[in-house]
């Protein structure tokens, strides 16, 4: 039997202006094993309600957090992932998505 390590991000801004963190929002949001409800009011719900409002206020949070060199999710993630790598030597990839 083999064992298996996943190591899962579910993204990140580009970065932390509200733009940015708008389409991340709206992209991980209209995910539908993220908001469990039929696609048109989970598109009108996060389009229209939570996407142009929780934008501003998660873009001032982000900015608190946000390092020189990018997300943090992202730098400590991608860290991580080699610390496992070199631990364990698995291959070890990581989704163009997360980036």
């Amino acid at each position: 039997m083999k064992t298996g390590i996943l190591l899962v991000n579910l993204g990140t801004p580009d970065n932390p202006r509200p733009a940015a963190v708008g389409r991340y929002l709206t992209e991980f949001l209209t995910d539908k094993r993220v908001i469990d409800v039929p696609w048109i009011p989970r598109q009108i719900l996060v389009r229209g309600i939570i996407s142009p409002l929780r934008r501003f206020t998660s873009s001032r949070e982000y900015k608190k957090v946000w390092t020189d060199q990018g997300s943090p999710l992202l730098i400590h993630g991608e860290e991580l992932t080699r610390k496992v790598q070199r631990a364990l030597h698995p291959v070890v990839s990581i989704p163009p998505r997360t980036r």
